[in-house]
């Protein structure tokens, strides 16, 4: 007769083995998302039809200097973190994913989550936008092979532009300048409210006195030294996003990484509830394409 030996039961030592093995794995992925590769996927429409709702992706991160954890992850509790030097900077032309910087008056943004668009304009170029036609230093900048336009031109000023008071649209804005190190603003009255958030993210408490006078962390003063480099983004789907002209400038810091290639791509609008028409709806000549 065979004899079935009993299975000796897990031992403290075992389970803590297992989850030493299991926390090991983690770090070793958060340090390669961090430093090196992030996956991303397309939740919206702003940058149809360079990149479609669906698309799954990789982005570089190695190239603009990697960094440790800036969250807790699975929470939006910060945490200090160590970058790494850039192999080169951001330019423009480039699809990126940075850090959503917040709304146009808020200072800490309300959510923590990252945005994909393409650099219009790197630190120093002056944006403008005239029925729907961009221009960079008075060039026009085209419109992406496969981006879209396609609504009537609007006319009149919209509210929620940024800067807070300008009278431009999403179709006819600026002329801009995209703040650089070491720029100096020249403040007043009149332009106050165009840079009181600006002034207030980059750490410093501003004040604008009854008299018209202005203060800066409590000293009086007309003049403000521009202390970090800044992008300006724009979606490809340029009448279906929301992006710089909405919310303000990028610091690059906040910068993550490069688009790299599609891994994979299917129409994420279908439920999983229609797994065989969801799994039909794999587009298979965007795997592994890359993304310009």
């Amino acid at each position: 007769m065979k004899s079935h030996k009993k299975k000796k039961p897990s031992t403290l030592e075992d389970k803590a083995r297992s989850l030493g093995s299991l926390l090991v794995t983690l770090v070793v992925v958060l340090f390669i998302q961090s430093f090196f590769i992030q996956g991303y996927s397309t939740p919206t429409g702003s940058m149809l039809n360079t990149i479609l709702i669906g698309d799954k992706m990789f982005f570089n991160q190695f190239l603009f200097g990697g960094s440790t954890p800036r969250f807790i992850p699975f929470t939006e509790i910060k945490l200090p973190y160590i970058q790494l030097p850039a192999i080169r900077e951001p330019k423009r032309n480039d699809i990126v994913n940075f850090e959503f910087p917040g709304y146009r008056e808020e200072v800490e943004p309300s959510q923590k989550v990252q945005y994909l668009k393409r650099i219009i304009g790197e630190p120093g170029d002056v944006i403008e936008i005239r029925d729907q036609v961009v221009y960079v230093n008075g060039e026009v900048f085209p419109l992406p092979e496969k981006g879209i336009l396609g609504k009537p031109i609007q006319k009149n000023p919209n509210p929620l532009i940024f800067p807070k008071g300008k009278p431009w649209n999403e179709d006819n804005y600026g002329p801009l300048r995209v703040p650089k190190k070491g720029d100096v603003l020249e403040l007043n009255s009149s332009n106050f409210a165009e840079w009181d958030t600006f002034i207030k993210r980059e750490g410093h408490k501003i004040e604008l006195k009854q008299d018209g006078r202005i203060f800066i962390d409590g000293v009086e003063t007309n003049k403000y030294t521009v202390e970090n480099n800044y992008y300006f983004m724009m979606g490809d789907n340029r009448n279906n996003s929301l992006d710089s002209r909405f919310w303000g400038f990028v610091k690059r810091e906040l910068i993550v990484g490069k688009a790299w290639f599609t891994y994979f791509s299917w129409n994420s609008e279908i439920p999983f509830s229609q797994p065989l028409r969801l799994l039909a709806s794999i587009r298979w000549e965007r795997i592994g394409k890359p993304i310009r």
